[in-house]
């Protein structure tokens, strides 16, 4: 295993330029392009759900038509699983804007693959699967250098700050996008693949042109040595193991976004159009957690604050299948979102600060690997679930499921749940 050098120089402007994140030239295009992206993701992936479960729903019961749902999730969890290690080194060693905005490209052209599928009579029902695949290998390499970007364009001591207007912006684009996928279904599933693939460029040109240097220090030494080396520095490392791990189980477990199509099809009867509020409402709950993260930071009790997240998203949950209520299955999922901001906030904000630039690129991919590749891998188990407990079974066992591994992790890792200050 090589060893990294004694001292990296910090990629980061002059402190002294700026009063705030949003001054910066970069950060700005970074979160328009940022912004872009997860809103053409988000409408994307709530077509893709919606697309699987109704050609699904012609020729098999709910049961059957939910676990397939679920199979879209496990194919992109497989996919990422595979290429997130090497997609870290990719990020840790070449120029992350390029990486981030050719990715996003690729991403284009799956949206116009899922295009042809839907304007095409009788096109094969795996290809959705095939292209979910591939939808998961170009996940692995944007998640970790979208990650990496922001401390090299953003003052340290600015930080925490940036990455609570960031995950607004996120938070913003996912809950306008699945509202946007839901309205744009109702009209047409082609139509609205069509304005992704559209979204996916215009984001692609502005990450590709933001101005500044976001070519990473390389600490040298093979890629397998690199993966070693990351995978070392996560496992030795308690309080940002015990946080990965956290979230993995807990998102892996109460993974109720992925039975919305059944829910609003056939248990709540909202169609369409309640279905694109119902992918919305977690989505604003983080927003406005993420609002108010923007201006008051979280700066003590961290760990309190991630552990309390994560047991209030797993009562939601819960709320959330037992609901016989449009509104108030609306209203569980709204404080589901906010809970699961403030524990998403605390980790991305441990984690970012605590990791060396060198090494940011693999430790965010490990990092996605738990927690964006446990929403697929969430989807197939809440699927599988429901085949044989039905979906609101499936709820309440991930809510379940969630409480009981946050008790379990404030004996497992006491020093997450003792962190103070972040």
């Amino acid at each position: 295993m090589s060893n990294p050098p004694a001292e990296i120089p910090p990629i980061d402007p002059s402190p002294s330029l700026y009063k705030g994140p949003l001054q910066i030239p970069a950060f700005r295009s970074f979160l328009l392009a940022r912004f872009i992206s997860v809103l053409s993701y988000s409408a994307q992936s709530a077509a893709i759900a919606w697309h699987i479960y109704e050609t699904a729903r012609e020729t098999t019961g709910v049961g059957q038509s939910a676990l397939y749902v679920g199979l879209m999730g496990l194919c992109q969890f497989i996919a990422m699983f595979i290429t997130t290690l090497p997609a870290g080194v990719v990020v840790d060693k070449y120029d992350r804007k390029k990486v981030m905005g050719f990715t996003i490209a690729a991403q284009a052209v799956i949206a116009l693959g899922f295009f042809a599928l839907a304007v095409t009579p009788n096109s094969p029902f795996w290809a959705l699967f095939v292209l979910s695949a591939c939808l998961g290998v170009t996940r692995s390499f944007i998640a970790p250098a979208g990650s990496s970007i922001g401390p090299m364009i953003v003052p340290r001591d600015m930080l925490p700050k940036a990455i609570a207007i960031n995950s607004l912006s996120f938070q913003v684009g996912g809950v306008l996008g699945p509202a946007l996928g839901g309205v744009l279904v109702a009209a047409s599933t082609g139509f609205a693949y069509g304005v992704s693939a559209v979204l996916f460029v215009v984001a692609g040109i502005i990450i590709l042109n933001i101005k500044a240097n976001t070519q990473p220090e390389y600490a040298g030494g093979s890629k397998m040595e690199m993966v070693k080396e990351g995978l070392s520095y996560i496992w030795t490392n308690k309080v940002v193991l015990g946080a990965l791990s956290l979230d993995l189980f807990a998102v892996l477990l109460g993974g109720a976004t992925a039975l919305l199509p059944i829910f609003a099809k056939d248990v709540l009867h909202v169609g369409p159009e309640g279905y694109g509020i119902l992918r919305s409402s977690a989505a604003v709950g983080a927003m406005a957690t993420a609002a108010w993260l923007a201006r008051s930071p979280i700066r003590r009790h961290a760990g309190k604050w991630m552990y309390g997240g994560v047991a209030i998203f797993g009562i939601c949950t819960i709320i959330f299948g037992i609901s016989q209520s449009f509104w108030v299955s609306v209203a569980a999922l709204v404080v589901l979102g906010a809970a699961d901001m403030v524990s998403v906030y605390v980790r991305g904000t441990l984690v970012q600060i605590v990791t060396p630039d060198y090494m940011r690129g693999r430790v965010a991919s490990v990092s996605y690997l738990f927690i964006g590749a446990s929403n697929e891998l969430g989807e197939f188990e809440s699927g599988v679930v429901a085949r044989f407990l039905g979906p609101v079974g499936a709820a309440l066992f991930g809510g379940i499921g969630s409480l009981i591994v946050t008790g379990a992790w404030v004996k497992l890792f006491p020093a997450l749940y003792k962190s103070d200050q972040l």
